[in-house]
């Protein structure tokens, strides 16, 4: 009876180690933040832009758009040959220079906001235009205790840390749920933060909406921790073995080619 109740035990602390969100049953129901009011994505230096400019006539509104260019992006010099529209990368001042209309400041624009005044300058000149501007290097690194780490390119602005550990595949067994971390860089300096994933409390978490060159970092449990510890020491110790067996070989051919 004791050793099936310790196993109970276990399996039950084993169980709440691995669940996210345990306190949401009693959290209050409601409409979640809406991310991109509270914690948009702004544009920062060496950031690349993709932006289209169109009219219901597209030859007036040809010339405001760079010329088709292979490759498209930086990231796809060995991945196409098709020709595509080219991209704007922002300098170290946060500038771009746009076809016609000149240089144009973006750093710490979003892309509604750039898209709205390029879409003012143009309509000096042409009848409703249409921009358009997506964020083309929005990658988040994901590292630590997942099962498939790796460099995530999101496909909108709305990313949040579960899109990128979904897209990873979720934690590993040995994941801490509750020591997550974000690593962010902006304005030349780099922060981080905790989030603790078995809380609903991290939906309020302005780390819990991804933005471009985010790390997100999961730290592993003691359990790995120590068979980690465990089979680097057998490592060394069946190397050490190794070579004084080894050795011992070596010095027993050298006795016995010497006393024949």
């Amino acid at each position: 009876m004791l050793v099936v109740s310790f196993l109970l035990f276990s399996c039950q602390t084993t169980k709440n180690d691995l669940a996210y969100f345990h306190n949401l049953e009693d959290a209050p129901s409601g409409t979640l933040p809406d991310a991109q009011s509270r914690y948009p994505i702004v544009i920062q230096p060496d950031d690349e832009l993709l932006i289209s400019v169109t009219s219901a006539v597209p030859e007036a509104t040809a010339a405001y758009n760079l010329p088709m260019e292979n490759p498209a992006t930086r990231s796809a010099l060995r991945l196409t040959t098709q020709p595509r529209t080219q991209t704007y990368i922002v300098d170290e001042q946060g500038n771009i220079m746009l076809p016609l209309l000149g240089r144009f400041h973006a750093s710490g624009k979003t892309t509604a906001q750039i898209a709205s005044e390029i879409t003012a300058m143009v309509a000096q000149d042409v009848k409703d235009p249409y921009v358009k501007v997506d964020i083309v290097n929005f990658s988040i690194d994901v590292m630590g205790e997942v099962k498939t780490p790796q460099r995530i390119v999101a496909e909108r602005q709305h990313f949040t840390v579960l899109d990128a550990l979904s897209q990873c595949g979720d934690l590993t067994d040995y994941g801490k749920r509750d020591r997550v971390f974000v690593i962010r860089s902006e304005n030349g300096q780099r922060t981080y933060h905790r989030l603790d994933l078995t809380s609903s409390e991290v939906f309020n978490s302005p780390y819990f909406y991804l933005k471009q060159n985010d790390v997100v970092y999961v730290e592993p449990n003691q359990i790995r921790i120590d068979n980690s510890k465990y089979n680097q020491n057998n490592a060394f110790k069946l190397s050490v073995i190794s070579t004084i067996v080894s050795s011992v070989s070596v010095i027993a051919s050298l006795i016995i080619a010497l006393t024949r």
